[in-house]
């Protein structure tokens, strides 16, 4: 799997982690019916879905994915949050992308 495809199924795993989590915290916080439980179901049982496609190990594959994460994240703190990231973000989320890179592109011996 190319570094591009790896990174674009992470953002799209990383998406429906997100909603996976965000739609209970809405119901637990009263601004959202019981019934986005189930679409949250769902949306989590995506992610272990698409994070099962890569053919890594589950550990580096996990490790590289919450790098991924943590720009999702902030993003969705953004755009559905209403919240611009600062400089102190936008670090942050550059120090873990550059672990990803790390880790999905280190040499290894087969």
């Amino acid at each position: 799997m190319t570094l591009p495809t790896t990174f674009v199924l992470f953002v799209v795993t990383a998406v429906f982690e997100i909603v996976g989590c965000f739609l209970p915290w809405l119901w637990l916080k009263g601004r959202a019916g019981i019934w986005v439980l189930v679409p949250a179901a769902l949306a989590l049982a995506a992610f272990v879905w698409l994070l099962s496609l890569h053919p890594q190990a589950a550990g580096r594959t996990y490790a590289a994915y919450g790098c991924v994460y943590v720009s999702v994240a902030l993003a969705w703190l953004w755009q559905v949050e209403g919240i611009r990231p600062d400089r102190w973000d936008l670090v942050g989320v550059g120090l873990a992308l550059a672990g990803m890179a790390v880790i999905m592109l280190a040499p290894r011996g087969s």
